[in-house]
């Protein structure tokens, strides 16, 4: 990246983001040497990406991961544990049958569910979800009544949130809510943001049946905000990577779950 010394600070500060996404974490130092500019000028780019919301800085360094506090951009998440989260949207279509109404929330796991939705395998179905990544993937699907929430839209997360999404929500009554957290541990689902918890909450409020899809990094974790008790959710699905103390965990609450397999990720 010898030529990122001449070029304007947006592109670099793009190309950055793009590979911190991409890596997970990187140091400054290592950075500065391979775009080729001042350790000052990676510190003043990385604040800059910082605000944006698309990573965060620690000592000497920076990273996209998410933290019990901070969620982690969507475009990362996108990137993240492919085969768990199909392991899992495949075992949640045995949970639609046609005629029903379904809401999505606007996680990157429930969005593996809405790419199965496309092949229209199962229709006629209502779906209902705040996320946008979902509402562009089903907006052209025969077969599906897409209902799309509205609300404040927040870019980190790509979805709408708010107090008119909350609202909105609360206008609805769905057959199934698949939804998933940032952290699963002591019989509660966590989350490390409230503005994101409250939408969630109304989602699981507005459904018959509430169905949590979670990849087995999130058990045994904790985040900042307790989303609900793990008894909201009739059924609790993980991927076969799980391990034996964190199920048992999840026994001892009385939690329904099926642990799901995992096949080769996705091209």
């Amino acid at each position: 990246m010898s030529g990122s010394a001449q070029q304007g600070p947006a592109v670099r500060r793009s190309a950055l983001a793009e590979l911190v996404l991409a890596e997970g974490s990187a140091t400054a130092a290592d950075l500065a040497e391979r775009f080729g500019v001042s350790l000052m000028t990676i510190h003043r780019d990385l604040d800059e990406l910082e605000r944006q919301g698309i990573v965060r800085k620690f000592r000497g360094g920076v990273t996209a991961q998410p933290s019990g506090v901070f969620e982690s951009n969507v475009q990362y998440r996108l990137k993240t544990m492919l085969a768990e989260k199909a392991a899992l949207a495949d075992r949640a279509m045995r949970q639609l049958e046609p005629g029903m109404a379904i809401m999505l929330d606007d996680s990157t796991t429930t969005l593996e569910l809405a790419r199965r939705l496309r092949l229209g395998e199962i229709t006629p179905l209502t779906v209902v979800t705040n996320f946008l990544e979902a509402i562009t993937l089903l907006a052209d699907q025969r077969g599906i009544r897409l209902m799309a929430l509205g609300g404040d839209y927040d870019p980190l997360h790509s979805s709408f949130l708010g107090v008119s999404c909350v609202e909105a929500v609360q206008s609805l009554r769905v057959d199934v809510c698949f939804a998933s957290t940032s952290a699963v541990h002591g019989g509660y689902a966590y989350h490390q943001e409230q503005h994101i918890v409250s939408v969630k909450r109304a989602m699981l409020d507005s459904a018959t049946r509430n169905v949590l899809l979670i990849d087995h990094t999130k058990l045994a974790r904790t985040a900042l905000h307790r989303v609900a008790p793990l008894s909201r959710f009739d059924l609790l699905l993980v991927d076969d990577g799980a391990p034996a103390e964190a199920l048992r965990d999840l026994d001892e609450h009385k939690v329904r779950y099926e642990v799901c397999p995992t096949g080769e990720p996705p091209p």
